[in-house]
C-alpha cells in the first residue's frame, strides 16, 4: 500500500528514430553580470495587527482571566465551606463528648 508505483513504459512500437545530435557552441565570454543584492530575510514572520484583531484579543484575554477567575474563587470557596463545615462538627463533637463526661 506504502510502496510507490513505478510506471512500466511500454515498448516503442514501429519505427524508431535515433536522437538528433545537437553541434556544440561556442562561448564568448563577456562582462559578468553584477550580483544581484539579496534582502536580509526577517527572522521571524511579521504579524500585522488591525483593530478587529487586537479588538478580539483583548476580548479572548479577558474571557481567559475570568474564567480562570472564577476557578479559582470557586476552588478557595470551596475550600473554605468545609473548613468551616470541619470547624462546626468539632465543636458539635466536643460538646457532645464534654456533656457525656459531665452525666456521668
Amino acid at each position: 500500500m506504502f510502496q510507490p508505483k513505478i510506471p512500466t513504459m511500454p515498448q516503442p512500437s514501429g519505427l524508431v528514430t535515433p536522437p538528433a545530435v545537437v553541434p556544440p557552441t561556442t562561448i564568448t565570454p563577456g562582462t559578468p553580470a553584477p550580483a544581484p543584492a539579496a534582502a536580509p530575510e526577517p527572522s521571524r514572520p511579521v504579524v500585522q495587527l488591525t483593530p478587529g484583531t487586537a479588538v478580539a484579543l483583548v476580548g479572548a484575554g479577558t474571557a481567559v482571566v475570568l474564567v480562570v477567575g472564577t476557578v479559582l474563587v470557586s476552588l478557595l470557596l470551596a475550600v473554605a465551606v468545609t473548613s468551616a463545615s470541619v470547624a462546626v462538627c468539632a465543636v458539635v463533637l466536643r460538646s457532645l463528648i464534654a456533656s457525656d463526661i459531665k452525666r456521668r
